[in-house]
């Protein structure tokens, strides 16, 4: 069995993780985990001390892989452990309440993916017992890991420092293609009881929490459209990781929306408009953002991620336009830790990002961002996506 992750920060006390799920996301968040203490100078060490899932031998075989000193195959077990510390969720979001209360109960920090939860009703809980823990010094995070990209995390700074000047609109889709062929198995984001919604939950999450973050404010609300263009697909046979399968005889429903697209306003009385589809053929994790505000523009486009465009509308026509910044300089969020201006960084740094600043909170005793409330607030939005569709759009308040 692989052993606990060190460094030569060994000394420090440790955060010894635990963590729940070893699939797409179990793999991103141990790379985060595995790498952070290597690379950052943190007030805690992070050890990599216990993994869970349900099957025995992939779950050691997780271990093994990615560093992790033992496997368990029941979730309350881990919770359990005496040298876990920090309980990481990376499951599908029908279990995201139970095991999130059940470890900030034990005594554990809590690290849970995105979107927090299947309902408002499971977030609200979690949003509470997270209150709760705080006041007894545990902390909880959820895993908006597009925040932590130094570009986009450039980008809040640049909108904070009133570079863009009052906004007034923001544009922002999300684009993937993997559900297009229609023999693609009926694997758990397809269905409702599991995954809570489709490409709304999946893709419109990040979104949604991108542009409030990037933007400094929050939706107010939505008018939405959602529709399943699939109805029904072959069932899967063997272990699945939501994004590949294999077909097996017979066929289920699809019971969540293949396509969500929804405008929105802010508080201030900003315009923003949305789109979450995994239906766009040939775009593969396609993500972009726009921000037009009174004295300039910003873009963030996930496929050219250490870059930003930005126009300054303050300056003189005659060579005003959007100019690309390079963001790799060692004075650009995070990036002091990594490699000489010019070296760009990618999609498994964010999640290396996520856990330094994890590690940083808890070390300090202060609430990290985005809290549980904060996801909380994005399920009230996602909630509202769904009531205005199953109303022909009808416009619809964000639920405070």
């Amino acid at each position: 069995m692989a052993q606990p992750q060190q460094s030569e920060g060994a000394e420090k006390p440790p955060l010894r993780v635990g963590m729940v799920g070893y699939a797409f996301m179990g793999a991103a968040h141990s790379q985060g985990w595995r790498t952070v203490g290597r690379v950052f100078d943190l007030p805690r060490q992070p050890v990599l001390s216990a993994i869970c899932g349900r099957d025995p031998a992939a779950v050691r075989a997780a271990a093994e892989r990615h560093g992790w000193a033992a496997a368990e195959t029941d979730w309350r077990a881990l919770i359990a452990r005496d040298d876990v510390d920090l309980v990481d969720i990376c499951t599908p979001g029908d279990s995201h309440a139970e095991i999130a209360v059940a470890a900030l109960a034990a005594g554990k920090h809590v690290l849970c993916e995105k979107p927090l939860a299947n309902t408002v009703e499971e977030a609200a809980v979690m949003a509470q017992a997270a209150e709760e823990a705080y006041g007894r010094g545990k902390l909880a995070m959820v895993g908006f890991n597009y925040r932590r990209l130094p570009a986009t995390a450039l980008a809040r700074n640049m909108v904070a420092e009133g570079r863009l000047g009052k906004l007034r609109h923001v544009r922002v889709t999300y684009l993937q293609d993997w559900l297009g062929d229609p023999e693609f198995p009926l694997t758990w984001r397809l269905r409702k009881e599991h995954a809570g919604s489709g490409s709304l939950g999946d893709l419109g999450a990040h979104i949604i929490d991108l542009a409030q973050y990037l933007a400094g404010e929050r939706l107010a609300g939505v008018s939405a459209l959602t529709e399943t263009f699939v109805r029904e697909r072959p069932l899967p046979v063997g272990a699945t990781s939501g994004l590949s399968a294999v077909t097996s005889a017979g066929t289920g429903q699809v019971t969540v929306d293949d396509a969500a697209l929804f405008t929105g306003r802010f508080t201030s009385g900003a315009l923003a408009s949305f789109e979450a589809t995994r239906y766009a053929t040939g775009r593969k994790n396609a993500l972009r953002i726009e921000l037009n505000g009174e004295r300039g523009s910003l873009a963030f486009d996930l496929e050219r991620l250490n870059e930003l465009s930005y126009h300054d509308g303050t300056e003189p026509a005659a060579h005003a336009g959007f100019r690309r910044i390079l963001v790799t300089e060692p004075d650009h969020p995070y990036l002091d830790a990594w490699w000489p201006p010019g070296h760009g960084l990618g999609y498994e740094h964010s999640f290396v990002h996520q856990a330094r600043d994890l590690v940083h909170a808890v070390a300090e005793g202060r609430r990290p961002e985005p809290s549980f409330t904060d996801g909380l607030q994005i399920q009230r939005v996602l909630a509202a996506v769904e009531e205005s569709a199953e109303k022909n759009s009808v416009y619809t308040p964000i639920a405070v």
